[in-house]
């Protein structure tokens, strides 16, 4: 339709965790056939100088989406940040006015973890109206926007975290379970309903051979990649509970992550359609 979706993803510092994720969603990009490009600014660089470079990137026509890779260093405003992008612009979902929309019910660009864990349900022909969800987190990022986009498909909906009293027996309440507490392996077999539905948001490395033998000792090929290695990923449900109890769940590695960027590209595409002029603006949800 003449338009080439274009993403900016903006990287401060070096953490070498944020340059894989960057890279990784900037090589989506090539494949949908999307430009994009990578601003990498330093670590001494200030709150103001990033905001100059996101006011910079919110003029220019032909970026559609724009990424500030998080965390940023500790001496930023993350806040400041993310407020700055313009809401048309945020892929992310982080902005206010977007995180209000969707509190609202109103047509936005939805955060890309949770839009990725609706769509995994639905791609996987599992209900939601009228199931009872459990997500244990209250991220503003992961938790809170989860918890609306259920609510949006008509399930229950419980939140739970740290101060949560009989965690296990809240969790079990759930015939869809999502685990976004950030915590290695933290939900086991006594926090799963028998044949519930896990979504693993967790991504944790661990380093230690007594926590790889106990998490993966039903999984010989990674427990040998582990000792080859010294580390490997786990989510926040522990995989050889979930693999005993769960009547479906995602893994990690490889079960929410590449949805979350599929997400990411799926907004950068409804960002584009305002410059279609009879596109009469992104679709509800990134749909």
């Amino acid at each position: 339709m003449g338009v080439r979706p274009g993403l900016a993803a903006v990287l401060v510092g070096d953490n070498p965790a944020s340059q894989i994720y960057v890279r990784n969603k900037i090589r989506a990009c090539r494949r949908i056939g999307a430009h994009s490009e990578t601003l990498r600014l330093s670590a001494g660089t200030t709150t103001d100088e990033l905001l100059r470079t996101v006011e910079r990137l919110n003029g220019r026509e032909e970026i559609d989406g724009i990424l500030v890779q998080l965390p940023l260093p500790t001496h930023i405003s993350a806040q400041r940040v993310l407020a700055a992008i313009a809401p048309e612009k945020d892929v992310d979902g982080f902005h206010p006015v977007n995180v209000g929309r969707l509190v609202s019910g109103q047509p936005c660009l939805a955060p890309c973890t949770p839009s990725g864990l609706i769509e995994i349900l639905k791609r996987s022909g599992i209900g939601i109206r009228g199931r009872r969800a459990v997500v244990v987190g209250r991220s503003n990022i992961v938790g809170k926007p989860t918890a609306m986009l259920l609510l949006a498909e008509h399930a229950t909906v419980t939140v739970c975290h740290s101060r949560t009293s009989d965690l296990p027996s809240v969790c079990r309440e759930g015939d869809i379970l999502v685990a976004a507490a950030g915590r290695p392996a933290m939900l086991t077999r006594e926090h799963i309903r028998p044949g519930a539905v896990v979504l693993d948001v967790g991504i944790n490395r661990i380093r230690d051979a007594a926590q790889a033998e106990r998490f993966l000792g039903h999984d010989t090929a990674r427990l040998d990649r582990f000792r080859k290695t010294g580390s490997t990923l786990v989510g926040d449900v522990h995989p050889r509970h979930v693999a005993e109890v769960a009547a479906a769940y995602t893994p990690v590695p490889g079960g929410v992550g590449p949805l979350t960027i599929a997400m990411l590209m799926s907004n950068t595409l409804a960002a584009s359609q305002r410059r279609i002029p009879a596109s009469g603006g992104p679709p509800p949800h990134g749909a």
